[in-house]
């Protein structure tokens, strides 16, 4: 029977140590920062696996993460301001699927690596807003980051931006970026099964990877708890940059 499991899945087993060493790494981060985990998953799997595998399959490892950390985070996400990014989200993503389709994506990229660096510099560095901006402002974050998930599929630099900079405080802005991924992951998630993508092999490695995902998700979480504040900042920013240079370098390539 183990041997039918691992036949089904497809993967030849160097291959399949590979994949579980990526949900894992990509799990403990998702634990960590909150965020960050989807990109270091696609452009890892991808190596050995088709996008159209892989894209779906990461939807789910964000929610199923995201639920994990849920009954830890509650507490302390900030809903409304997640109710009016998620509205700004959901309008704006037509607006980037328009974009996809009629604008050249690389020169976008890499406009996006550069201002998602250089705000995480700048946060670095001191900058921070006096007060938590209105629903009014927090939707229009909301509709870049819509513009962005049509255009590109990258949904985060935006809200994470506003969260670190927000004066609401690291573990509810960590907090209400994790929160912010259900909504809109579960929404993608949704729409890729609607049409037919979350097959059978992608349920079934979901499933095979379910341990390795809460393992990480579990002990990221639990290195989020030990470590101060401001070295947790400097982590995630530095992880925000990483993840921006990576994008202007696959735009260039």
């Amino acid at each position: 029977m183990l041997a039918d499991i691992f036949l089904n899945l497809g993967l030849e087993p160097g291959t399949l140590v590979f994949c579980l060493l990526v949900v894992f790494a990509g799990a403990y981060l998702k634990g960590y920062t909150g965020f960050g985990a989807s990109m270091f998953w696609v452009t890892s799997l991808s190596l050995v696996l088709p996008p159209l595998e892989v894209v779906p399959m990461v939807l789910i490892f964000e929610v199923v993460t995201s639920i994990v950390m849920l009954p830890q985070i509650w507490k302390d996400i900030r809903w409304n301001s997640i109710l009016a990014l998620l509205i700004g989200t959901w309008i704006a993503t037509p607006i980037g699927i328009y974009g996809l389709a009629n604008l050249p994506a690389d020169p976008i990229r890499i406009g996006l690596a550069i201002i998602v660096f250089i705000a995480a510099i700048l946060i670095l560095r001191g900058f921070a807003l006096k007060r938590e901006p209105g629903q009014m402002a927090t939707a229009g974050v909301g509709l870049m980051a819509g513009v962005l998930n049509g255009s590109m599929g990258i949904v985060g630099p935006p809200v994470i931006l506003f969260y670190f900079s927000s004066p609401v405080g690291i573990v509810a802005g960590r907090a209400s970026i994790v929160a912010f991924f259900i909504g809109t992951d579960t929404v993608g998630s949704a729409m890729f099964a609607s049409q037919g993508l979350i097959g059978e092999t992608v349920l079934l490695r979901t499933a095979f990877f379910l341990l390795a995902l809460v393992a990480g998700v579990v002990l990221g979480n639990h290195g989020f708890l030990r470590t101060n504040v401001e070295t947790f900042k400097r982590t995630a920013l530095f992880v925000l940059m990483a993840l921006s240079t990576a994008l202007a370098i696959r735009a260039v390539n």
